[in-house]
């Protein structure tokens, strides 16, 4: 089952990523269903797929519902699509095209699919423990940090929610590093971040932005420490 997984995978990946330009998704979202490169899409889906089956004409019926239930998805797709939920789309769109491929994948190899598995003591931890480093942690720190103005330091450019995103990513990380038990990995964050900011507080000359940026950075990965740590100490509760 695995082997075969992989294979529809690897025919996914070729098609919807290595070999679609972005002049062929231009022209898509465009023309929608009358676009010619949509066609050409869904012939290089199947050329992929049969070149890593092998021409193996006995998995003809995927070679029919995978580019059929891509060409269908895709034209979901881009009867959707606006400059609003694309991201949102294109994440439903990849998540419709891998479950098609789980059911193809069980026609061919049957396997048994056990939803209670996904509510096991350890995969609610992990889940809990992810929601704690990303959303939880970032009202902790708004809710701590919104007692200082620094109003007067937000008037340069910059990504909207840059910050936000780069705190959950930071954390996301250290959580990593913490339960993979690579420590180091931490500290070569921490030194990252601080080469990074080194040039905002070089030009900002100001004790308030850089005792600002140093507690945001603390509270970051501190937190980040805390539910890694606290993640691990029920893991071992739970396997005993």
């Amino acid at each position: 089952m695995l082997a075969l997984a992989i294979k529809f995978i690897l025919a996914h990946v070729i098609g919807d990523f290595l070999f679609q330009p972005y002049k062929w998704v231009q022209h898509k979202e465009t023309h929608k269903h009358k676009s010619k490169y949509l066609y050409w899409h869904i012939i290089v889906h199947m050329l992929a797929l049969l070149v890593v089956l092998q021409f193996n004409f006995k998995y003809w019926l995927a070679l029919l519902i995978i580019p059929i239930s891509h060409y269908i998805i895709d034209i979901i797709k881009l009867h959707l699509k606006t400059k609003t939920n694309h991201r949102i789309l294109f994440g439903l769109d990849q998540l419709a095209h891998l479950i098609v491929l789980a059911l193809v994948i069980k026609i061919y190899q049957p396997y048994p699919i056990q939803i209670d598995s996904l509510f096991t003591p350890k995969i609610l931890l992990f889940i809990t423990s992810l929601l704690c480093i990303t959303k939880v942690s970032s009202i902790i720190m708004k809710t701590i940090i919104s007692k200082w103005d620094l109003s007067e330091y937000n008037k340069e450019a910059s990504l909207a929610d840059a910050g936000a995103y780069i705190g959950i990513l930071e954390r996301l990380f250290v959580f990593m590093f913490i339960i993979t038990n690579h420590w180091e990995g931490v500290g070569f964050l921490i030194a990252a971040k601080s080469v990074f900011r080194f040039g905002d507080l070089s030009k900002a000359k100001d004790r308030k932005l850089t005792e600002y940026i140093l507690i945001g950075t603390l509270l970051s990965f501190g937190l980040a420490i805390a539910f890694g740590i606290s993640y691990e100490y029920v893991l071992t509760l739970i396997e005993k």
